[in-house]
């Protein structure tokens, strides 16, 4: 048992030896390992944590600022739909306004014809009676 022992460790360091040696980017040799279930994870993981965290609080900050911009458009939304109702209201009120200043026009149109009508049937009645 000692001899397979000797011979599972010597076919080890032969297939260990016969492996390339992978260095990062310190130019320091990195451990090989491997796995049947095919699991990995970068030695640098720690880097990637911070860069992803930093990269998040950018996101929010954005979404921060958007959120605002959204409010204030809300705001200016509501504000405008208010004015659009006054305005509303205002041209309403001025389309009476119109309306009954037309017909006062109109009646003293009216007025005028009918005071004509009746001062020329003054007249022609004046005339009227005179030849008789």
């Amino acid at each position: 048992m000692a001899s397979q022992g000797s011979a599972n460790s010597a076919s080890r360091s032969r297939s260990m030896g016969s492996m390339p040696m992978v260095k990062c980017y310190h130019d320091e040799v990195a451990p090989l390992r491997t796995r049947s279930c095919g699991f990995f994870k970068w030695a640098d993981l720690t880097d990637n944590i911070n860069e992803l965290q930093l990269l998040l609080f950018e996101k929010d900050v954005e979404i921060s600022s958007l959120e605002y911009e959204k409010e204030e458009l809300e705001r200016n939304v509501k504000m405008l739909k208010e004015r659009e109702a006054q305005l509303e209201e205002e041209v309403a009120e001025l389309a009476i306004e119109n309306t009954e200043t037309l017909i006062a026009i109109k009646s003293a149109k009216m007025d005028k014809k009918f005071m004509v009508a009746l001062v020329l049937s003054w007249v022609f009645f004046a005339i009227a009676n005179l030849m008789n």
